[in-house]
């Protein structure tokens, strides 16, 4: 019985054990948020106040001590969301968590991208490179302040690699890759289908515009008309070959990365200054890609600086928000930032390939991906001048691909000086100067101007070759000769309108539109919406601006609503059960992606199976030709799926239908049946299925998992609105402020500023931006005190 009793003992205390030492490492790694700590290089002292939602506010003496002491908070709340940023960037990742991450390795490695970081952190003024290495030696001191390393870690059972400064550029080239087509993909595919199709066919497939076109300059481009039937009968071509194939892919609304901003100059809002809104749509993970900030430096520059807003973890910048006297935001422009190189190999050496300059040598790179428990792949990367190999194409040709993210030039620290913009006019000439993924950049001042233009990098594109689509740079003057100067940039300012607006469509039109490029921008239905809803605005102020933010109306939708009511109101319909029950809920006045919606969830799967089918029926030739091929096709494809809808040609019509009505009737039908699979007279609404689910990356780890993720919940809002959400994509953060009202301003963001589960502010914040209630966009009163301190002298 001793013995029984001393097991059972053991049974107990060893779990027991177990259980404490895990949590007392948990607890030794969080952050330090009260005291002092002594920083090595810091030249004075630094203080860090936090208020209850964890939002610090830092006074320093200086710019490097400012930046040091960043990069201690960063490293110290979010290195492991920091760490995966580099790695994704760089191809590095299975060095952390194993094989599973290969193929992203594999696909990042060959731009080669740590090789970049290390090539732009050499070509930096030395007064940014100085900033850079504060802010590396600030990260390793905090990384080493914590008692135990970041909870991750220990997980993984891998020790935190320090950072050092290639480490801040590659995760600015981290969302390059977010953000862009790295591969020009795109370019592939429109390639491949003008080969294949009639050229009325592939202009008719890819619009350059539609009437839901919003652009800031310019007008709206009519889409081209469906080729003619003596031209491209389609139909007679699938009937021929007995080509019905019924197999049509789910399609889902494309959540590509975007947002939305916008500003009212001052005669149009209540205080006479600018006033600006901002919501970066992102993938939404734990912790919140962003950290908030406020930050103070006495006398620099002949200026006290205070400057709010969020930073990006892993680098040293502030990247949106308000100076007191200027205050900036942006949206993903969409331009062409990436082409596809067909190269012209020797005929008798395909190592080698053409040039302006006659033939050169492929240059090869042994790139060797460490594998965590398993052997080290080596891939062997050619490149070309223009970029790396990334394969052939169907005609058997080698490509590579020139990609902006993958010039040393094009990459730079340079966001620092928007901290000391002082007016519109100032904010628009720094921003040519500024290297980072390509943004409608909008900008609002105290005086009450406002301004668009792009910020970043943009190619000056030769003659002679359609950068949409694959192409030699073999002759003299194609592809890219070096990077536009600053007065060529597009830019608006003070328009009479008295309103900008930017939501990832087309923003400009000719000769503008031709420097930026057509990289798969949106459609517009969400530009319009916000650009309708300013105009009705005068006096405005913050909370005009939240409710455009959580403006869930579907007005892209509605004519999808009135078009099911129409076909079932067709004389001679057949009157089913379910189609008195569609009619029923679609009679609704107004449409809105609200979470009690049945009437939204039916258009928008009625709308999306007419879509996918239509899309899959008009690329039969091109998916006969490869059997592998997807069609993606444009984003803009609305405008072709609703002229077939609106002219009916029976041509492009898939022969497993009659009539167009037919087509039509069968979608609405199958959109019904799925969405009441038991019959009952209930459909499914909008918040069952948009459910937001924010996960850690570790999140699915049984049990622990539920401790790391937001709580999920149902959500308003979609895509073609401008409240965009979806279950792990939307808002990464909210605001809109008034540069010198600051105090006046609110702020969202889906998580809170820790990525510590046992801290008090890893969750704090998040109900309010579910719920819209506007939270300030200043730090509030400090209920934490840090000082960082310079070392004592021995």
């Amino acid at each position: 019985m001793k013995k029984i009793r001393r097991l059972l003992l053991l049974a107990v205390l060893l779990p027991a054990g177990a259980f404490l030492a895990g949590w007392a490492a948990l607890h030794g790694s969080l952050p330090q948020i009260d005291g002092s700590v002594e920083l090595a290089g810091l030249k004075s002292r630094v203080t860090v106040k936090r208020d209850r939602l964890g939002v610090p506010e830092l006074s320093a003496w200086s710019l490097d001590d400012m930046t040091r002491a960043m990069g201690f908070l960063h490293a110290q709340e979010r290195f492991f969301q920091m760490d995966l940023l580099r790695r994704t960037a760089a191809g590095e990742l299975s060095e952390l968590v194993g094989g599973r991450a290969l193929d992203h390795d594999r696909s990042m490695r060959i731009h080669r991208l740590r090789h970049v970081a290390g090539q732009i952190v050499a070509g930096q003024k030395a007064d940014d490179r100085r900033l850079l290495e504060a802010y590396t030696d600030g990260v390793n001191a905090g990384l080493d302040a914590l008692a135990v390393s970041p909870f991750e870690y220990l997980l993984l059972r891998q020790p935190p690699r320090p950072w050092i400064p290639e480490d801040s550029l590659l995760v600015v080239l981290a969302m390059y890759a977010d953000l862009q087509d790295e591969n020009a993909n795109a370019d592939a595919e429109r390639g491949y289908l003008q080969s294949v199709l009639p050229a009325s066919m592939y202009r008719f497939l890819f619009p350059v515009g539609s009437q839901w076109d919003a652009p800031l300059m310019g007008t709206t481009i009519d889409p081209s008309l469906p080729p003619l039937a003596d031209v491209y009968d389609l139909r007679s071509i699938a009937e021929a070959n007995q080509d019905t194939n019924s197999a049509v892919p789910d399609y889902e609304p494309e959540m590509a990365a975007g947002s939305n901003n916008w500003a009212l100059a001052g005669h149009r809002t209540a205080h006479g200054g600018g006033l600006l809104a901002n919501d970066m749509h992102l993938r939404q993970r734990v912790p919140a890609i962003w950290y908030r900030a406020r930050l103070k430096v006495a006398n620099v520059r002949g200026r006290n600086l205070d400057v709010t807003g969020v930073t990006l973890p892993g680098t040293p910048l502030l990247i949106a928000g308000s100076n007191g006297r200027v205050a900036w935001a942006y949206t993903n422009s969409n331009g062409d930032w990436t082409d596809r190189v067909i190269l012209e190999s020797h005929p008798e050496d395909d190592g080698r390939y053409l040039t302006p300059d006659g033939y050169r040598d492929l240059v090869n790179h042994r790139e060797v991906i460490r594998v965590k428990g398993g052997e080290d792949v080596v891939l062997e990367v050619r490149s070309s001048r223009w970029g790396p190999v990334i394969g052939r194409d169907r005609q058997g040709r080698l490509q590579s691909v020139r990609w902006l993210a993958a010039i040393p030039e094009a990459t730079n620290v340079r966001l620092l000086e928007m901290m000391f913009a002082d007016s519109v006019d100032e904010a628009l000439r720094i921003a040519p100067e500024i290297g980072m993924p390509q943004q409608n950049l909008v900008v609002a001042d105290a005086d009450g101007n406002i301004g668009w233009t792009i910020i970043g990098k943009i190619p000056r594109r030769g003659a002679g070759f359609d950068p949409s689509l694959p192409a030699s740079w073999a002759g003299s003057g194609t592809g890219w000769n070096g990077l536009l100067g600053a007065a060529e940039y597009p830019r608006v300012i003070n328009p009479p309108s008295g309103q900008i607006w930017t939501a990832n469509s087309r923003v400009v039109g000719d000769a503008e539109l031709t420097l930026i490029g057509d990289g798969g921008y949106g459609l517009g239905a969400r530009s319009r919406q916000i650009r309708d809803d300013l105009a009705a605005l005068q006096d405005a102020t913050p909370g005009d601006f939240l409710k455009i933010q959580l403006d869930d109306r579907a007005l892209f939708l509605d004519r999808w609503r009135r078009l099911a009511l129409d076909l079932l109101a067709l004389p001679g319909n057949r009157q089913t059960a379910q189609r008195r029950l569609a009619a029923k809920v679609l009679a609704d006045s107004e449409l809105r992606a609200s979470t009690d919606s049945q009437a939204y969830r039916l258009v928008r799967e009625f709308r999306n199976l007419c879509f996918s089918r239509a899309r899959h029926f008009l690329a039969l030739e091109a998916r006969r030709a490869d059997p592998d091929y997807q069609p993606r096709l444009s984003r803009r494809f609305e405008a072709v799926l609703w002229q077939l809808v609106e002219q009916q040609p029976r041509h492009l019509l898939d022969p497993r239908y009659d009539s167009w009505a037919d087509f039509l009737l069968a979608a609405l039908d199958d959109s019904v049946s799925k969405l009441d699979p038991d019959q009952d007279g209930l459909l499914a609404t909008w918040g069952d299925y948009n459910v937001v689910r924010i996960n850690h990356p570790l999140g699915k780890i049984p049990v622990l998992g539920e401790h790391l993720n937001m709580p999920p919940y149902a959500a308003a809002g979609d895509t073609f609105m401008p409240r965009v959400q979806s279950a792990n994509f939307g808002a990464s953060e909210r605001f809109a402020v008034a540069p010198g009202r600051e105090a006046e301003g609110y702020f969202h963001m889906p998580g809170g500023q820790s990525g510590h589960p046992l801290s008090a502010y890893y969750r704090a914040g998040f109900r309010a931006w579910a719920t819209g209630e506007p939270l300030p966009f200043l730090p509030g009163e400090p209920v934490h005190t840090l000082q960082l301190l310079p070392l004592t002298p021995d």
